[in-house]
């Protein structure tokens, strides 16, 4: 039997969704291509190119919708991690999770148009309907998530403050969303009564809802002046009778990241992701409820949908994951950003022309991708040469060297320990 390696070279695919980025023009796509071996996914044997279609999501790791594969031997890397979960994966992280399976899922995504108006369901509810439905919900998991910005990002994210929604359904088009019950103070019992409202609404009363709000003064919103300017864009997109525009629009954060920048959407956190290339990473999940943004056909019960909504992040502001030192950066070119779950952390590094990096060893495995530029790479001694849109599983125990290329290197490593 071969010596296990600290690194291992994977092969990746790109699936295809309406709201991606068309062809090349799609990050996740141009990334895949540039690895070594990328498939068609519907041809095993036959070398992937990239076509006039939308390309969305390009997925690193072992989740079996899309799963990668070792580039040397072409072995699915979940039967690897099986084999030798002790060397690879780690008895610390094998004993937390009670398994093999990396607990993470990293992806680039590559957004051209609003993706649905979701939001996904905590570990207990996930767990039912996967029981009840497991073509539906493919895993019994929750799925927070955090979002990182490769260049300007659009979200809608969490819901605004209260008294900013409050302020917002005294116009007069939006009176009839209200409870009919109303009390002194509009709290969340009231927002969730006024999405639930919303979600609801045929599609006539939504179309004359819009109408009746893109026909007022950017100064009648106040600080979401935003609101008409972005309204016919979703329109045009979907429908002016999709009721995601309402709930969007009024009842939720509007954000415009930058590169570099980051939000933590949580378990049952309501969010819907405008356009942008950003890398993406989530807990080993694929399980999700929309009732917007989509064909009414494709939109999940509104009752069910309510019932999971949780109310943070409550403002732009906490919805923002700060990144931080990595204690084990040696030459402090490296940031991490450290939601508040235990399945996985983020690093980024960034590096110059000719600059170095190392990384100290992590007590559990990685997925790495290079998302920009080049370097040289050591692992544990062992040098392998890493070019953009490369895919390699780290080791657990492995420590990281990086001399950066002509080009520099901005180089992304999901990882749990």
């Amino acid at each position: 039997m071969a010596p296990l390696e600290p690194v291992y070279q994977l092969k990746c695919s790109c699936n295809s969704y309406p709201w991606g980025r068309q062809g090349e023009e799609s990050a996740a796509a141009r990334l895949c291509a540039k690895q070594p071996g990328w498939v068609d996914q519907t041809n095993l044997s036959k070398p992937f190119t990239i076509e006039d279609k939308p390309y969305a999501e390009m997925w690193m790791g072992t989740y079996p919708t899309l799963p990668s594969y070792v580039e040397s031997t072409g072995e699915d890397l979940q039967d690897l991690l099986d084999k030798h979960a002790d060397e690879l994966v780690g008895n610390q992280v094998v004993e937390k999770f009670g398994h093999s399976k990396l607990p993470f899922l990293p992806k680039v995504l590559s957004i051209a148009k609003a993706l649905p108006l979701q939001l996904h369901p905590n570990k207990g509810l996930a767990a039912k309907l996967h029981e009840k439905h497991p073509d539906q919900f493919t895993d019994p998991n929750h799925k927070p998530e955090i979002a990182l910005a490769l260049g300007e990002f659009e979200a809608f994210c969490g819901f605004k403050p209260l008294g900013q929604i409050n302020k917002l359904m005294q116009l007069d088009p939006l009176k009839k969303y209200m409870p009919s019950i109303s009390k002194p103070d509009f709290d969340d019992q009231q927002l969730k009564a006024v999405v639930k409202k919303m979600l609801e609404a045929d599609d006539e009363s939504v179309k004359k809802t819009y109408n009746a709000l893109t026909s007022l003064a950017e100064k009648d919103f106040g600080p979401d002046g935003y609101i008409p300017k972005l309204a016919p864009r979703l329109a045009e997109q979907y429908s002016e009778a999709d009721p995601g525009l309402l709930v969007a629009l009024i009842t939720m954060n509007y954000l415009v990241l930058q590169r570099g920048e980051s939000i933590y959407i949580p378990a049952d956190g309501i969010h819907a992701y405008l356009s942008g290339d950003i890398i993406e990473c989530m807990a080993r999940s694929n399980n999700v409820l929309n009732t917007g943004f989509c064909p009414r056909g494709d939109r999940d019960n509104v009752d069910l949908f309510i019932s999971c909504l949780t109310f943070t992040p409550h403002s732009g502001e906490e919805a923002m994951l700060k990144p931080q030192s990595f204690e084990r950066s040696k030459e402090q070119k490296t940031l991490r950003f450290a939601p508040p779950l235990s399945e996985f952390d983020m690093l980024q590094t960034t590096l110059k022309s000719g600059e170095k990096e190392s990384l100290g060893a992590i007590k559990g495995p990685g997925i790495l991708i290079a998302t920009e530029g080049s370097a040289q790479m050591k692992a544990n001694g062992k040098e392998v040469e890493l070019k953009e849109g490369q895919v390699f599983f780290v080791a657990q125990g492995a420590a990281l060297e990086f001399k950066a290329g002509r080009e520099g290197l901005l180089m992304h490593m999901a990882y749990v320990e």
